[in-house]
């Protein structure tokens, strides 16, 4: 087995049952649900995120505390999403209606431009696995989508701590690279123009 493909099948997250490990690798399923941007109701589905990256961010429930921060973090970086040719899906349990609710009566939300997904009947939040049957609400997941529909990388938080869209746009950059350079790897702290790796016998012990 050559070094390429023996690192490949250490970065599959499978066991030897078959039983999924991790989401990695996963394609999302086929959804359509409301959502409100721009001050209009539109709605989204899997079709939409065809040949274009995406991030999910999931959070518990509009008229919060932590959830506003970092609604707001996301939005101050939204245009260098862009940018990447990256969309950001914001996305809890409320309605479409409570988020243009919450949208009139927050400043902080006013200033969002990216989409804000209303999932009331949880299916994006099972299909993500972020559902919590006690409470009816999602945990604080993030999830990296490639053009292709799958998750290539993802993290969910305790719902106390809140996330950083700095550091998920690097690893969205990070994501891109990989897949357009496929024999370098992404070092920690990388970020784009700093040097990458290339996996092999020589690195061993060295790094």
């Amino acid at each position: 087995m050559d070094q390429k493909l023996a690192y490949t099948n250490f970065c599959k997250n499978e066991n030897k049952g078959g039983k999924r490990m991790s989401l990695i690798n996963k394609e999302i399923s086929d959804f359509s649900v409301q959502a409100f941007q721009d001050n209009k109701f539109k709605t989204v589905s899997k079709e939409d995120l065809k040949g274009k990256w995406s991030v999910f961010f999931f959070y518990p429930a509009d008229f919060t505390f932590v959830c506003p921060t970092e609604l707001r973090d996301l939005a101050e970086l939204y245009e260098e999403f862009c940018k990447i040719d990256c969309e950001v899906y914001s996305v809890s349990c409320d309605t479409h209606f409570v988020h243009k609710a919450w949208h009139d009566a927050s400043e902080t939300i006013r200033k969002i431009r990216y989409p804000m997904l209303a999932d009331p009947t949880h299916v994006l939040a099972k299909d993500f696995e972020v559902y919590i049957e006690e409470t009816g609400l999602a945990e604080r997941g993030t999830f990296i989508v490639n053009p292709e529909g799958k998750i290539v990388a993802y993290e969910v938080n305790a719902g106390n701590v809140g996330r950083n869209a700095e550091e998920l746009l690097r690893k969205v950059m990070a994501s891109q690279f990989v897949r357009e350079h496929g024999d370098e790897v992404c070092p920690a702290r990388w970020k784009p123009g700093a040097d990458t790796l290339k996996p092999g016998l020589d690195l061993v012990g060295k790094i």
